[in-house]
């Protein structure tokens, strides 16, 4: 596969989102080579309706679920930040701990969710999503890159700042790229089944991912049975 980066980076606010958004692409990419890392930023504690364990139980359950999910699609590396789900705000805080793993990581590309509200499907438009997509968004411009903001991830942690080139947005107002994921499908599937805690019958789902994924292709003009996730590709270098 072309174009594909040394290295990227997907940050989203909880354990599947991942998965929901974007896994099809990330299959695609280590398949070439490409060193994924997952970023999320809350463990996903407030996730599910039925309150049957306490919230650190919650944490690691899906902690371990997303760990088994990423291994699906080629991910060997995910990291969790620990914020509270459901609380999650575009802090200065939250744009230094993201500014910290960007300049660790060093990725040419990252994945994040659209910080804009989608006034057709309130449900994507979850707060976290969109805070994670802002303060992500401004990690990588301009914090990572600017040697003077968060002073002490290089005064203090030796991290020099690194510029990202790009951002695919997932759920962007303007989507302009369309990555065609029929010949990994499965993989998104199983990376979805391992989610265990948040979906109760795959067998459910995967019928409507399906027509998601059919949809998707057809807008961008694909053949008849392909399947495709859709992103906005914003320049940012």
């Amino acid at each position: 596969m072309a174009d594909v980066p040394e290295r990227a980076l997907v940050v989203m606010a909880h354990p599947d989102d991942a998965d929901f958004a974007c896994a099809g692409t990330v299959a695609l990419w280590t398949e070439a080579g490409t060193e994924v890392v997952y970023l999320m930023v809350t463990d996903g504690e407030a996730g599910g309706d039925e309150i049957t364990l306490d919230s650190s139980e919650i944490a690691a359950m899906r902690r371990e679920e997303q760990r088994r999910a990423a291994a699906e699609v080629g991910v060997k590396d995910v990291r969790f930040l620990g914020y509270p789900d459901g609380r999650v705000l575009a802090s200065l805080d939250l744009r230094r701990d993201i500014s910290r793993v960007i300049r660790r990581v060093r990725p040419g590309r990252v994945i994040i969710p659209s910080p804009e509200r989608d006034w057709d499907s309130i449900a994507a438009s979850h707060p976290d999503h969109m805070a994670t997509g802002e303060a992500t968004l401004n990690a990588v411009f301009p914090d990572a890159r600017n040697p003077h903001a968060h002073r002490e991830l290089l005064a203090d942690e030796g991290l020099a700042p690194w510029t990202v080139p790009e951002v695919w947005v997932v759920g962007g107002p303007k989507p302009n790229h369309y990555s065609d994921i029929t010949d990994v499908f499965e993989r998104k599937v199983a990376a979805l089944t391992a989610h265990e805690s948040q979906i109760g019958d795959i067998a459910e789902l995967e019928p409507m991912l399906r027509q998601w994924m059919a949809a998707n292709a057809a807008e961008a003009g694909l053949p008849v049975g392909r399947l495709a996730e859709v992103f906005q590709i914003v320049q940012t270098a």
